[in-house]
């Protein structure tokens, strides 16, 4: 991936509904070379995919909080187990298997409290294998994700 392959990678993050003409001028190529570039950067897997970012509010999802979760057993079936169940929640946004004091962390978004609720005690702690759970509300987003930090070429910044 060189330098340009980068800047290509920025750009979309920045706004994933440009079209090549848009980024080839952009960036100063031939829309046949651009379209070549990011049709690579999509096959070799560098881009996985595009999507619009949804304000969770207008899907009536007003809470979102940070769940950590512990299983009793760390064994190969439990950790299965515990992961298919998360991975079937629509409520999860992501899921993480972390080091330290839980062993994974998710970030879950709901209608409100009263779903909240609902999702940690009849779904999340009825997963096989789980032993505490731990919830931290959303008060406000401070930073967003705006994409991977992408480093130049050289590794300096």
């Amino acid at each position: 991936m060189d330098a340009l392959d980068r800047q290509i990678l920025i750009e979309l993050q920045r706004d994933g509904s440009l079209t090549n003409a848009r980024l080839a001028q952009a960036l100063g190529l031939s829309q046949s070379a651009m379209s070549e570039r990011v049709r690579r950067l999509e096959q070799d897997g560098d881009i996985a995919g595009y999507r619009a970012l949804v304000k969770p509010t207008s899907l009536g999802l007003s809470l979102q909080a940070f769940v950590a979760a512990e299983l009793n057993h760390h064994s190969t079936e439990s950790i299965e187990s515990f992961e298919l169940g998360v991975v079937a929640l629509g409520a999860v946004r992501a899921c993480y298997h972390v080091a330290g004091r839980f062993d994974y962390l998710l970030h879950v978004a709901v209608r409100d409290l009263e779903h909240l609720g609902h999702l940690i005690k009849y779904e999340i702690a009825a997963i096989p294998g789980v032993d505490k759970v731990e919830t931290m509300l959303v008060y406000s987003e401070v930073k967003s994700d705006s994409g991977w930090p992408i480093q130049p070429e050289d590794g300096d910044e």
